[in-house]
């Protein structure tokens, strides 16, 4: 009766624990906001670029082979695999957490009590057998298996598990965001030297050209045709556009650098074909619903699993409060001599409960769970913060994708006008039906329409790769 009057009164004290607990729980929640427009400009289909492989999206056999490339050696990459596999190693962790701890122990000890003391006066007192003294230094083998296992009652352990899971999960999503953006870069760069060259190609011709343009205006001024200013304008002309030309050199090197960097190389020759740049085509982008991007964006999913993750931490900073229950037991063999060890006689065994709850001075676990709070609106609001991002990050570039293909059209005639321009300027020129400032406003023009192509190209281009991005391609 003694013993159930026991139990009674500590289930009413744990009942009236785990009532105190929740009433000092104020949990501040905000549900995410998962609303997406259901389209971009106008309709369209579920069919999108972004469920195509990099390979097939961009073609170009030597930017394929630098992507690939990048994802062997891109050491920032290979770093954030090791980040998954430290995620992987923590959810391991926290699986082991809520099973049983089971420990194997061994042990020897000698032990001398002074005699004139309370434990040394008894063991002189004390036989083993009858006739038979404890021995004296008093020796002490055991060996044996001990237990301890903290019952999860209240699922702490286990969301403790499910949340690291999500963490790794949204660890996994990420490395699929760096890997999307790291084509994307290599894209971009690969494009950005091939302007280059072609800029770096315009340039040497318009060199070639005003070199021409300098020894005739040389004769026609000792011919006494023209003037000195004349010839000096024409050659300072000249300094300008070689001028250029060490600019454009040196950005060369630096985005040659920037591939090898990207790429995990040093030195290697950037294979590209630049002749054909300005004739590269955009096929058909194909965007899709924004509503596929929260399945193909990789940070979108990332932002969601870390949310998911940030809700479980919740529960168990709430589960801090609620009492643990413990169980903690051995079995195994005791004896001060050897013999005796493995004897049925020298086993011994203990079995004990645990009941423990926070009463008093809870200060630092309602901080953690305040904490846990902060950090779930944290989440939602970057979650919140991603898909609009991602939505308006698509509609930007299907922008760009429209405006400059208008452009490099528009741009392509003024240069087509003004290239028919130089021959006419230069005929009216020799002919003297025109003065040396119209021939050299017309080749400055015509440099510049030149230089502004090529930059609208790369922009175009530099669209088309973003969009891929933006739609949450290859990562696949």
């Amino acid at each position: 009766m003694k013993f159930i009057s026991i139990i009674k009164t500590a289930g009413i004290l744990f009942i009236l624990v785990v009532v105190w607990s929740c009433n000092s729980l104020k949990p501040t929640t905000r549900k995410e906001n998962k609303f997406i427009p259901e389209q971009y400009y106008k309709e369209q289909d579920t069919v999108t670029i972004a469920k195509l492989s990099w390979q097939t999206y961009f073609g170009d056999k030597n930017l394929v082979a630098l992507i690939d490339t990048a994802l062997r050696n891109n050491q920032e990459l290979n770093i954030f695999l090791q980040e998954i596999e430290i995620s992987k190693n923590e959810v391991r962790a926290r699986k082991g957490e809520y099973l049983p701890f089971i420990n194997l122990a061994a042990g020897a000890a000698v032990e001398k009590p002074g005699h004139y003391t309370t434990q040394g006066a008894v063991e002189e007192q004390l036989e083993v057998k009858p006739g038979t003294l404890f021995p004296e230094p008093l020796q002490d083998y055991m060996v044996g298996a001990t237990a301890t296992w903290e019952v999860d009652i209240w699922k702490k352990l286990r969301n403790a598990r499910k949340a690291a899971a999500m963490k790794y999960l949204a660890s996994i999503e990420g490395k699929n965001f760096l890997v999307t953006n790291l084509i994307a870069e290599i894209a971009d760069a690969y494009y950005e030297l091939m302007a280059l060259d072609n800029l770096l190609d315009i340039i040497n011709r318009n060199i070639e050209l005003q070199s021409s343009a300098l020894q005739v205006v040389t004769q026609q001024k000792e011919a006494a045709k023209v003037t000195q200013l004349g010839v000096n304008r024409f050659e300072a002309q000249l300094l300008n556009t070689k001028n250029l030309q060490f600019n454009v050199k040196q950005r060369i090197v630096e985005i040659e650098n920037r591939l090898h960097f990207l790429t995990g190389n040093f030195s290697q020759p950037i294979t590209r074909n630049s002749a054909s740049f300005l004739t590269i085509g955009l096929d058909s982008i194909q965007v899709g619903i924004p509503s596929q991007l929260l399945s193909n964006r990789p940070d979108i999913r990332q932002a969601e699993l870390e949310l998911e993750a940030s809700k479980l931490n919740v529960k168990v900073a709430r589960a801090n409060f609620y009492p643990s229950f413990g169980i903690r037991g051995g079995v195994g063999f005791q004896a001060f001599k050897m013999g005796y060890l493995i004897n049925p006689e020298s086993m011994m065994y203990n079995l004990t409960g645990d009941l423990l709850a926070p009463l008093v001075n809870r200060n630092a676990i309602k901080a953690a769970y305040k904490n846990a709070n902060a950090k779930q609106l944290q989440a939602v609001y970057n979650y919140e913060r991603t898909i609009l991002n991602g939505y308006l990050d698509v509609r930007n570039q299907l922008s760009k994708i429209d405006n400059y293909n208008q452009s490099f059209e528009t741009k392509n005639k003024e240069v087509e006008i003004l290239m028919r321009s130089i021959t006419i300027a230069n005929n009216l020129f020799n002919s003297a039906r025109a003065d040396y400032a119209e021939v050299l406003l017309t080749q400055r023009e015509a440099l510049e329409s030149k230089v502004d192509l090529v930059e609208i190209k790369m922009k175009q281009l530099n669209a088309k790769v973003n969009i891929y991005r933006a739609l949450g391609g290859g990562w696949r």
